[in-house]
Formats: structure tokens, C-alpha cells, sequence
């Protein structure tokens, strides 16, 4: 029998790279291989997976990432439930770097991106709540139980990127309701929901963004610096939440499928 987990967390190494009995493994998809190695190590007593979204030396820029093979792999280990920590740009002032923000709602302004496993036939998943009421729900418990604000709800505009939004972009995003700006959360979330996975996201501002308050413009340096200063903040609020996750589902999330088959053959 192969490598299997009930829970994963989509981000970097610093995530996991301290804990004890960890192993790596290499999954193969339809889709090609993931970003990386999934690392797979006992949290809690659980088997939790670990993937680098853009991979450990941070090789895929987010407009290249496999999203597909992504998602894919980890169900494929049994994956269920995925916590998704992110860096995100705050389109309003009072959202600083450093504030933690459980998103509740997506806009989409992503092109070109692969976004569905369904290339045949009509097919449609309801996606009008992007996130698992149960993971969020569980991830604003574990912040308040650590000491760690973080805003409940919000809705997060996924750009194509790798460039940075201009002034008049961002004052645009935050006039249609965006509360912060990211690169990777779609087509992440909707994958997810065609496999049936619950998904909440855990968004770390680490600027504001270009049209917020006229400030100087964000770089990649900045955005770098702010996450690395809040990783063990982070680290220790995911952990929490991995240990706090039901584990039996009784979201929706589960229930996404429902008269709908599969895609191909995953089990």
C-alpha cells in the first residue's frame, strides 16, 4: 500500500521543515507531477501532506504553477480536507502586513490558467461559497486559541501576476468589494471543489497595495521579508488548526459531486 494522508497544508517548507518523522514522496497525475515532493509527517496524530506551491526552490511563478496536478495528487493520498496559507496585498488601510485575513469570498481575474478537470462535457460545481465554512470556522479558532488576530471573512482578488498591480488596478479591486490581492488562490479553490475537498485559505497581508493610501509601490523583497518575520506565527496557528479539523466531514464540501461523476478515474 502506498503513502496516504487525511489532511494537507498547500505552502512552503518552512511549514514543516521541523517536524519529526517526515518522509517524501513522489506522486504522479494525468497532469504531470505537482510542484514538488509531497512531505507527509504525523500532526496530532493525523497524517497530514505537505506541498510547496511553488515548489521548495520557488521555481513556478503563479500564472505556471500545476494547479491540476496539484490538487489531483492529494486526493489521491487520500487528501480530504486542505488548509491553503497565502501572501496576500491589503486593498484597504486598516489591513497592514502582518494581519492575518480568513477570505470567505474569491473574484477571479485570473487568464489562461487551466481551471477545471471537466474538458468534456458540461459540467458544473456550485462554487458560490469558494471556502469550507468548517475549516474556516476552525482556522479563526485556532488564531483566537494562539493570540493571533485575524479578520473573519473577505473576499480576495486572484490577479494573473507575476507583475504587481498598477495604482489604478488596485483602487479598482478594492472599489468592486476586493478585500486583498493574490496570485494563487484561483484556480486552487475550484479544483478543489470539483475533487470534493474541503479548502479554507489563511491569507498573511504582507503590503499594501499599490493604490492603497498613495504609498510607495510594493516589491518583491518587502513581500519576502514581511512573510519570513511571520512564518513561526503562521507555522504554529496551521498546526493548531490540523490538530482542531473534524474528522468526519459534515460541510458540504463533501457533497459538491453529488449526481456528478469523477473526473477520469480517480478514486
Amino acid at each position: 500500500m502506498g503513502p496516504t494522508a487525511e489532511l494537507a497544508v498547500i505552502g512552503g517548507s518552512g511549514l514543516y521543515a521541523l517536524l519529526d518523522g517526515a518522509t517524501e514522496h513522489e506522486v504522479q497525475t494525468p497532469y504531470g507531477a505537482p510542484s514538488d515532493a509531497v512531505t507527509i509527517a504525523e500532526v496530532a496524530g493525523r497524517r497530514v501532506a505537505f506541498l510547496p506551491r511553488h515548489g521548495r526552490d520557488h521555481r513556478h511563478p503563479p500564472h505556471l504553477i500545476p494547479y491540476r496536478a496539484n490538487l489531483w495528487a492529494l486526493r489521491s493520498l487520500g487528501v480530504r480536507q486542505v488548509l491553503a496559507p497565502c501572501a496576500v496585498g491589503g486593498l484597504r488601510p486598516e489591513l497592514g502586513p502582518g494581519t492575518f485575513v480568513v477570505p470567505d469570498q474569491l473574484i477571479d481575474r485570473t487568464s489562461g490558467r487551466a481551471q477545471t478537470y471537466y474538458d468534456r462535457g458540461a459540467v458544473h460545481v456550485s462554487f458560490a461559497d469558494p471556502y469550507c465554512p468548517t475549516g474556516r470556522r476552525t482556522l479563526l479558532a485556532a488564531a483566537a486559541g494562539r493570540d493571533v488576530p485575524a479578520v473573519d471573512g473577505g473576499t480576495v482578488v486572484v490577479i494573473e501576476g507575476p507583475r504587481f498591480s498598477t495604482r489604478a488596478e488596485s483602487r479598482w479591486y478594492a472599489s468592486i468589494g476586493g478585500t486583498v490581492v493574490n496570485m494563487t488562490g484561483h484556480p486552487e479553490a475550484v479544483l478543489a471543489r470539483e475533487l470534493a475537498l474541503c479548502y479554507s485559505s489563511i491569507a498573511l497581508v504582507t503590503d499594501h497595495d499599490a493604490g492603497v493610501e498613495g504609498g510607495e509601490p510594493v516589491t518583491h523583497e518587502e513581500v519576502f521579508r514581511v512573510f519570513g518575520e511571520n512564518i513561526d506565527r503562521l507555522r504554529g496557528l496551521l498546526l493548531a488548526a490540523v490538530a482542531a479539523l473534524p474528522a468526519e466531514r459534515d460541510c458540504a464540501c463533501g457533497r459538491s459531486l453529488d449526481g456528478i461523476p469523477l473526473p477520469l478515474t480517480l478514486p
